[in-house]
């Protein structure tokens, strides 16, 4: 039998004990959660109480670093922690899956993909929605030139309600943004694969801080503390690439919506897609149709592939499906769309 990959799970919190811990409890024949770490002594010890069989329990994320059995590391830390976290990790010899976003921007995500450059390991990005079945379908009809060339997409991530009202998410030190760092990046990164990767030259963005800083405000993912809340609320943007194609991008923590609202729109020569739900819309024989293919285990856990995804790269020493590169290009396009609402003005990207 193989031996089985031990995993190291910086962070605690919510995307811990939410995703990552679970997903690698799901494949015990492949892999052994090794040691776990956080700084807050409390949550450590509630995420012990849950998996009583990790053998290993830190609150100096250091000493797990120093573990030589550990090769791989999950930081599932705040915005603000990634790149120090992650560059230690990869200097140590872990293989790294870094919750998105790669860091709080593009010079720290600079930094890590230059780590893994370095260290001879790999560095994944904690973009989840990639391992969709529905997603990974809609990837091959696009593989196959089914869509043609794809010159014109719509993503968006929009909340009715969703401040949430734990964490650090509110708080733009530690956090890096709001909307367009937490959730806007995740439909982002999905239209730039769907999309192939072409290289972004430009961004034209705004932002909003219209209902955070409000008392009278209904909040749906808890209360959270208006008086210290300093991201945007909603921001939206125009994305130019270097072969033509642009990405209009739209992402929003509170909007008066009838629902929330999550999808994709690609707009290609010889077809169009919609992520979710998916469909896809073409001519033949002079006449437009659209039809939405079904596929086994359309509503698979996708923390959960992600994991063993993690698993398999270090068991195989194969490259992830989301790469540190892709994670700092997400990372460039932010900061030019942060920069370009500061400037109120279209913001080249290097």
């Amino acid at each position: 039998m193989a031996k089985k990959i031990r995993i190291g799970v910086i962070g605690t919190g919510g995307i811990a004990n939410g995703a990552h811990l679970p997903g690698y409890a799901k494949i015990p024949d492949e892999c052994e959660i090794f040691a776990i770490c956080d700084i807050d002594s409390k949550a450590l010890k509630s995420t012990s109480e849950k998996y009583p069989d990790i053998k290993h329990k830190f609150e100096d994320y250091k000493k797990l670093l120093d573990m030589p059995e550990i090769d791989g590391v999950s930081v599932c830390t705040p915005n603000y922690s990634h790149c120090h976290i992650t560059v230690d990790a990869l200097a140590a010899g872990k293989n790294v899956l870094c919750e998105k976003p790669i860091g709080m921007n593009a010079k720290e995500g600079a930094k890590m993909v230059e780590a893994a450059k370095k260290s001879g390991k790999f560095l994944q990005i904690g973009y989840n929605s990639r391992f969709a079945p529905t997603n990974q379908t809609l990837k091959k009809f696009i593989d196959a030139k089914e869509l043609g060339d794809i010159y014109y997409a719509r993503a968006q991530a929009l909340r009715v309600r969703g401040i949430p009202g734990w964490g650090v998410f509110i708080d733009k030190s530690k956090q890096g943004g709001g909307p367009l760092i937490d959730i806007g990046v995740h439909m982002l990164d999905l239209t730039l694969w769907f999309m192939g990767h072409p290289k972004p030259i430009s961004a034209s963005g705004v932002t909003y801080q219209k209902f955070g800083k409000r008392s009278d405000i209904v909040g749906f993912m808890g209360q959270w503390d208006y008086k210290n809340f300093t991201v945007e609320d909603m921001a939206a943007a125009l994305i130019r690439f270097d072969n033509g194609a642009t990405i209009v991008l739209e992402s929003s923590f509170v909007a008066n919506l009838k629902e929330d609202h999550q999808n994709v729109t690609l707009l290609g020569t010889e077809g169009g897609a919609e992520a979710y739900p998916l469909s896809i819309t073409q001519e033949r024989h002079k006449s437009v149709f659209s039809f939405s293919p079904e596929m086994p285990n359309k509503n698979i856990n996708t923390h959960a592939v992600e994991m063993a995804s993690f698993v398999e790269c270090i068991r195989d020493k194969k490259q992830p499906l989301v790469t540190g590169e892709h994670g700092l290009m997400v990372a460039k396009i932010m900061d030019a769309i942060y920069k370009s609402s500061d400037e109120g003005k279209e913001v080249k990207i290097l």
